[in-house]
């Protein structure tokens, strides 16, 4: 277990398992452990069905388990079983119509273009610092783990849904370290990384004091985008802050602005630092933080953008006469206004990126779609 070996860490126990520091062992199929706290008969029971070889009966449990907030159905047990045998043959968005996520599914599916996954690529590109290392919290199913991986970045994720975790493993990042956990519990010994990030989730996380000290201890630069602002409506406020707030638990720290880092990104430009009565009236801001923080730099493409010779496909949320087609009202609503993309493609439905392809790539017209989006 590559992100947390060592004192306080878990290490493999069987192919299936590992056990913490206290010796009590966890369940891990496909290389994720289980660690989720408060769940101790679900990891159990899912334990003792992996030691008696059934993988897929373990999974079913697993994959059933869902956050705090979910309000939507649960799969079913035929779903999740259908799932797991057609893993390797299965659509992204196939897989997660089985797990019954609804509007989630929606916004993961097409997160590669949405304004809030680009202001997090934006604010760690502007801030970028080589890391060999990164380690995100409330990963979801691993969009912005793909993208440091794929730029040769050692990247391990945490989240608290263990299904979201699974989906990261078998259709978005396979070589990412996974873990399922909650924030607020006790975690294994993880790090140092040279990039600690949280994007579009850390509203969502309480305590929130002690969850930025735990992520700064775990080293290197601190990136967290999209954090809803309290004064704003927003569709998912969930726990949000001020940025008021956000300055006072992160006195170090440059913020941001979420729409001008999604400018940012669409402009080839650098993001301009925002004070905290600035961003009164915004609907989320980002930070950032860490030691020798430098000027942000313009987003000229290293993560913006995918490398060179990229085959790119047109943006999904185009229909066949090339117009938006939102997936849904909500979608459009909380999306739309943001959006880089013109209403009306151009762009042909398969290019590689090169310099003709630049501009429709980066305002997210063309994408660098997993191979079964």
């Amino acid at each position: 277990m590559g992100g947390a070996r060592g004192r306080g860490g878990v290490t493999p126990d069987t192919p299936h398992s590992l056990r913490d520091a206290a010796g009590r062992r966890w369940p891990a199929p496909d290389g994720i452990p289980f660690l989720r706290a408060g769940r101790d008969a679900l990891a159990g029971e899912a334990l003792a069905r992996l030691d008696a070889g059934d993988r897929e009966g373990a999974l079913v449990l697993l994959l059933a388990d869902q956050d705090d907030w979910w309000r939507g159905p649960t799969a079913t047990p035929d779903a999740l079983r259908a799932l797991v045998r057609g893993q390797a043959r299965l659509s992204l968005r196939e897989a997660m119509a089985l797990l019954a996520w609804g509007p989630v599914a929606d916004y993961f599916a097409h997160r590669w273009s949405d304004p809030t996954f680009l202001a997090g690529l934006a604010l760690v590109e502007a801030h970028w610092t080589a890391p060999r290392s990164a380690f995100e919290l409330a990963c979801g199913i691993g969009h912005h783990l793909r993208e440091l991986a794929r730029r040769d970045v050692a990247v391990t994720g945490s989240d608290v849904v263990f299904a979201k975790l699974w989906v990261a493993r078998h259709w978005v990042c396979p070589e990412a370290t996974l873990l399922c956990l909650d924030a607020a519990q006790d975690w294994p010994a993880l790090g140092p990384f040279d990039l600690v990030a949280c994007h579009d989730a850390f509203y969502f996380l309480e305590p929130k004091r002690k969850i930025l000290a735990r992520l700064r201890g775990l080293g290197g630069l601190l990136a967290i985008s999209h954090v809803h602002n309290r004064d704003w409506p927003n569709f998912s406020a969930g726990s949000a802050l001020t940025a008021t707030e956000m300055a006072a638990l992160l006195p170090d720290a440059v913020l941001y602005d979420d729409a001008d880092l999604t400018r940012a990104l669409a402009d080839g430009d650098a993001p301009r630092p925002a004070t905290p009565a600035a961003l009164r009236s915004a609907e989320a801001f980002a930070a950032v933080a860490g030691p020798g923080l430098a000027p942000a730099h313009p987003v000229a493409g290293l993560l913006a953008l995918p490398p060179p010779g990229t085959l790119l496909r047109r943006n999904p949320l185009y229909d066949a006469e090339g117009r938006i087609a939102w997936p849904s009202e909500r979608y459009g609503r909380e999306y739309g206004a943001r959006a880089t993309y013109p209403p009306c493609a151009a762009a042909p439905d398969r290019a590689v990126l090169d310099a003709a392809t630049e501009v429709a790539a980066r305002r997210r017209e063309l994408l660098d779609l997993p191979e079964r989006w």
